[in-house]
């Protein structure tokens, strides 16, 4: 089941007790200094000269820029490792803007030793500068607050060796297990999982951290939860999950997303 509580974070969390989750996961904002802007359009531009009309449906955007950034992340990150369980583990997604500041806050936090990974999401979707190389890659920083922790890399979904013919047809079939570099496709425009959410991220993703991270029946956390697309994971691999945000229309989206699938997981 997962619960969709519109709030503040921050707020929230002071109100829970310590050792709650046994996972973790948050995307948030990345201090762009930018405004992320997601538009849904209908109408195309015609062939040759023809054009026909582009209506604009819906418009969501946010402001991605912080006068404070560490003031506004870092204590929402103490929060979170007080709720985290002691066999748990917490996932925290950036770019390249923040995250070698936030891993040194993290290492003195959790400690160096509880650095498991830096997981690099790769991706060729969307434009490409000339200015410099293309910027297609966010990190994905895993700390456990103890040595004992839940983690089972064989619950990944499986991918297609370079030169199967290498390794032979029986390991060709089965498919390769993933390392810390993963590389996989954004939400496309035309892609049926699409919202109107500007930074929503793919469902294989959210769907291979809540596998390999958490058991069945784990309760799992995501205080920054935007389009959903992680307690959508959590749903369909039978965890419980606390979806939070305080944008109205992230709520709108994420309960859309979220309701059905929630009774049918009460139906199991």
């Amino acid at each position: 089941m997962v619960n969709v509580i519109e709030k503040d974070n921050l707020d929230w969390l002071k109100e829970q007790p310590d050792n709650k989750y046994d996972l973790i996961y948050l995307d948030p904002p990345f201090n762009t200094g930018k405004t992320q802007v997601k538009r849904t359009t209908q109408g195309r531009a015609g062939f040759s000269t023809k054009r026909y009309d582009v209506v604009e449906l819906a418009k969501m955007e946010y402001q991605d820029s912080f006068q404070d950034y560490y003031g506004f992340l870092f204590p929402r990150l103490e929060e979170l490792y007080r709720v985290l369980k002691e066999t748990g583990s917490i996932l925290v997604h950036l770019d390249t803007n923040e995250v070698h500041y936030v891993k040194i806050f993290l290492d003195m936090m959790f400690g160096r030793d509880q650095f498991r990974n830096n997981i690099i999401w790769t991706w060729d979707f969307g434009a490409k500068s000339k200015q410099y190389w293309p910027r297609k890659s966010n990190h994905i920083l895993w700390y456990t607050k103890t040595d004992d922790y839940y983690f089972d890399i064989e619950a990944s979904d499986r991918l297609p060796y370079i030169a199967p013919k290498l390794v032979g047809a029986e390991k060709a079939d089965m498919g390769k297990l993933p390392t810390d570099t993963w590389f996989g496709s954004i939400v496309g425009t035309m892609s049926k999982e699409k919202t109107n959410y500007p930074t929503q991220k793919p469902q294989w993703l959210m769907e291979r951290l809540v596998a390999c991270h958490s058991k069945e029946k784990d309760l799992l956390l995501d205080p920054f939860a935007g389009s959903g697309s992680f307690g959508v994971a959590a749903i369909r691999l039978n965890r419980d999950c606390d979806l939070i945000d305080n944008n109205p229309e992230a709520i709108e989206i994420i309960n859309k997303r979220v309701s059905d699938l929630n009774y049918l997981q009460l139906m199991r």
